[in-house]
Protein backbone atom coordinates (compact mmCIF):
# COMPACT_ATOMS: atom_id res chain seq x y z
CA UNK A 1 0.00 0.00 0.00
CA UNK A 2 2.41 2.06 0.80
CA UNK A 3 4.25 1.96 -2.79
CA UNK A 4 0.82 2.72 -4.42
CA UNK A 5 0.77 5.65 -2.01
CA UNK A 6 4.07 7.34 -3.46
CA UNK A 7 3.18 6.78 -7.14
CA UNK A 8 0.27 8.78 -6.75
CA UNK A 9 2.04 11.76 -4.96
CA UNK A 10 4.02 12.82 -8.21
CA UNK A 11 1.04 12.81 -9.94
CA UNK A 12 -0.98 15.13 -7.16
CA UNK A 13 2.05 17.04 -7.22
CA UNK A 14 1.67 17.95 -10.77
CA UNK A 15 -1.39 18.26 -10.60
CA UNK A 16 -1.01 21.34 -8.39
CA UNK A 17 2.20 22.43 -10.05
CA UNK A 18 -0.14 22.83 -13.08
CA UNK A 19 -2.79 24.65 -11.14
CA UNK A 20 -0.36 26.76 -10.08
CA UNK A 21 1.12 28.10 -13.29
CA UNK A 22 -2.89 28.53 -14.66
CA UNK A 23 -3.46 30.53 -11.66
CA UNK A 24 -0.09 32.70 -12.04
CA UNK A 25 -1.03 33.05 -15.67
CA UNK A 26 -4.54 33.96 -15.06
CA UNK A 27 -3.54 37.17 -12.58
CA UNK A 28 -1.13 38.19 -15.66
CA UNK A 29 -4.03 38.91 -17.77
CA UNK A 30 -5.99 41.90 -17.95
CA UNK A 31 -8.22 42.56 -14.75
CA UNK A 32 -10.92 44.90 -16.97
CA UNK A 33 -9.95 47.86 -14.95
CA UNK A 34 -10.07 49.48 -18.41
CA UNK A 35 -6.78 51.32 -17.20
CA UNK A 36 -3.37 51.57 -19.46
CA UNK A 37 0.10 51.39 -18.82
CA UNK A 38 2.83 52.62 -20.93
CA UNK A 39 5.21 51.36 -18.74
CA UNK A 40 7.27 48.64 -20.17
CA UNK A 41 8.15 44.83 -18.87
CA UNK A 42 11.14 46.22 -17.48
CA UNK A 43 8.98 49.03 -15.70
CA UNK A 44 10.50 51.59 -17.73
CA UNK A 45 8.84 54.61 -19.07
CA UNK A 46 7.71 54.44 -22.41
CA UNK A 47 8.35 56.91 -25.29
CA UNK A 48 5.12 59.08 -24.63
CA UNK A 49 7.06 60.64 -21.44
CA UNK A 50 6.44 59.63 -17.53
CA UNK A 51 4.76 55.98 -16.79
CA UNK A 52 1.07 57.52 -16.42
CA UNK A 53 -1.28 58.29 -13.91
CA UNK A 54 -4.48 56.31 -13.53
CA UNK A 55 -6.94 58.58 -15.55
CA UNK A 56 -9.02 60.07 -12.99
CA UNK A 57 -12.95 59.47 -12.97
CA UNK A 58 -15.71 60.92 -13.64
CA UNK A 59 -17.47 63.39 -11.11
CA UNK A 60 -19.31 61.22 -8.54
CA UNK A 61 -21.68 62.46 -5.84
CA UNK A 62 -24.21 64.68 -6.87
CA UNK A 63 -23.04 66.05 -9.96
CA UNK A 64 -20.84 65.65 -13.14
CA UNK A 65 -17.46 66.32 -14.09
CA UNK A 66 -16.56 69.91 -13.36
CA UNK A 67 -14.20 71.79 -15.41
CA UNK A 68 -12.26 74.77 -13.85
CA UNK A 69 -9.24 76.99 -14.87
CA UNK A 70 -5.86 77.62 -13.38
CA UNK A 71 -3.31 80.29 -14.54
CA UNK A 72 0.52 79.83 -15.02
CA UNK A 73 3.05 80.98 -17.52
CA UNK A 74 0.94 79.65 -20.26
CA UNK A 75 -2.00 81.90 -18.88
CA UNK A 76 -5.62 80.90 -18.11
CA UNK A 77 -6.46 77.16 -19.61
CA UNK A 78 -9.35 74.38 -18.38
CA UNK A 79 -8.45 72.02 -15.75
CA UNK A 80 -10.40 69.23 -13.82
CA UNK A 81 -11.70 69.66 -10.46
CA UNK A 82 -8.13 68.63 -9.18
CA UNK A 83 -6.10 70.79 -10.88
CA UNK A 84 -5.62 68.48 -13.76
CA UNK A 85 -4.70 69.97 -17.21
CA UNK A 86 -6.86 69.39 -20.02
CA UNK A 87 -5.66 68.95 -23.66
CA UNK A 88 -7.80 69.34 -26.95
CA UNK A 89 -6.23 66.65 -30.18
CA UNK A 90 -5.90 69.06 -33.65
CA UNK A 91 -6.40 65.86 -34.95
CA UNK A 92 -10.06 66.10 -33.74
CA UNK A 93 -12.73 67.45 -35.90
CA UNK A 94 -16.04 68.38 -34.61
CA UNK A 95 -17.14 66.72 -31.54
CA UNK A 96 -16.20 63.29 -32.80
CA UNK A 97 -12.69 62.02 -30.70
CA UNK A 98 -10.45 60.64 -32.89
CA UNK A 99 -8.01 59.06 -29.63
CA UNK A 100 -8.59 55.82 -29.14
CA UNK A 101 -6.41 52.21 -28.47
CA UNK A 102 -2.90 53.44 -27.48
CA UNK A 103 -3.59 57.06 -28.04
CA UNK A 104 -6.01 56.98 -25.30
CA UNK A 105 -3.41 55.48 -23.08
CA UNK A 106 -1.16 58.17 -23.70
CA UNK A 107 -3.83 60.56 -23.56
CA UNK A 108 -7.07 59.39 -21.18
CA UNK A 109 -10.28 61.29 -22.35
CA UNK A 110 -12.09 63.37 -19.88
CA UNK A 111 -15.42 61.61 -19.54
CA UNK A 112 -18.49 61.49 -17.48
CA UNK A 113 -21.45 60.07 -16.64
CA UNK A 114 -23.69 63.37 -15.76
CA UNK A 115 -23.87 66.80 -17.57
CA UNK A 116 -20.74 68.73 -17.03
CA UNK A 117 -20.29 71.23 -14.60
CA UNK A 118 -18.46 74.54 -15.11
CA UNK A 119 -16.00 75.91 -12.57
CA UNK A 120 -15.65 79.60 -12.53
CA UNK A 121 -14.20 81.40 -15.76
CA UNK A 122 -15.30 78.54 -17.37
CA UNK A 123 -18.48 79.21 -20.12
CA UNK A 124 -21.29 76.62 -19.13
CA UNK A 125 -22.13 77.31 -22.84
CA UNK A 126 -19.31 75.75 -24.24
CA UNK A 127 -19.19 72.74 -22.49
CA UNK A 128 -20.71 69.24 -23.87
CA UNK A 129 -20.31 65.69 -24.13
CA UNK A 130 -19.79 62.95 -27.07
CA UNK A 131 -20.13 59.54 -27.22
CA UNK A 132 -16.69 57.47 -27.69
CA UNK A 133 -16.39 54.32 -29.52
CA UNK A 134 -16.07 52.53 -26.70
CA UNK A 135 -19.39 53.86 -25.19
CA UNK A 136 -17.97 55.91 -22.60
CA UNK A 137 -19.31 59.81 -22.78
CA UNK A 138 -16.45 62.05 -23.14
CA UNK A 139 -16.54 65.88 -22.30
CA UNK A 140 -15.94 68.47 -24.91
CA UNK A 141 -15.63 72.05 -24.55
CA UNK A 142 -16.16 74.13 -27.54
CA UNK A 143 -16.81 71.43 -29.80
CA UNK A 144 -12.83 70.02 -28.77
CA UNK A 145 -13.16 66.44 -26.91
CA UNK A 146 -10.54 67.12 -23.68
CA UNK A 147 -7.79 65.01 -22.36
CA UNK A 148 -5.63 64.28 -20.01
CA UNK A 149 -1.74 63.83 -20.77
CA UNK A 150 -0.47 60.46 -18.76
CA UNK A 151 2.80 62.25 -18.33
CA UNK A 152 1.30 65.15 -16.36
CA UNK A 153 1.31 63.62 -12.66
CA UNK A 154 0.20 66.32 -10.71
CA UNK A 155 -1.65 69.63 -10.77
CA UNK A 156 -0.93 71.97 -12.93
CA UNK A 157 1.43 70.03 -14.92
CA UNK A 158 1.80 70.83 -18.71
CA UNK A 159 4.11 68.25 -20.33
CA UNK A 160 2.18 67.68 -23.22
CA UNK A 161 1.71 71.12 -24.32
CA UNK A 162 2.54 71.12 -28.05
CA UNK A 163 3.76 67.64 -28.24
CA UNK A 164 3.22 66.42 -31.80
CA UNK A 165 2.32 62.50 -31.17
CA UNK A 166 -0.39 60.48 -32.92
CA UNK A 167 -0.54 62.05 -35.86
CA UNK A 168 -1.11 65.83 -34.62
CA UNK A 169 -0.31 67.89 -31.62
CA UNK A 170 -1.98 68.28 -28.51
CA UNK A 171 -2.17 71.76 -26.49
CA UNK A 172 -3.87 73.04 -23.15
CA UNK A 173 -7.81 74.87 -24.24
CA UNK A 174 -8.19 78.68 -22.99
CA UNK A 175 -11.23 79.50 -21.78
CA UNK A 176 -12.37 80.88 -25.35
CA UNK A 177 -12.16 77.12 -26.26
CA UNK A 178 -9.18 77.98 -28.39
CA UNK A 179 -5.83 76.40 -28.18
CA UNK A 180 -3.16 77.68 -26.48
CA UNK A 181 0.05 77.36 -28.44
Amino acid sequence: MTSMFKRRRPAVLSFAGVAAVVVAVAGCGSGGSGTTSSRSSSGKASAYGAAPAPAPTAGGGGGGTAVDLTTSKLGKFLVDSKGRTLYLFVADTGTSSTCSGACAGAWPPLTTTQKPVAGSGVKASLLGTTKRGDGTTEVTYAGHPLYYYAGDTGAGQTTGQALSQFGAPWYVVAASGKAIK
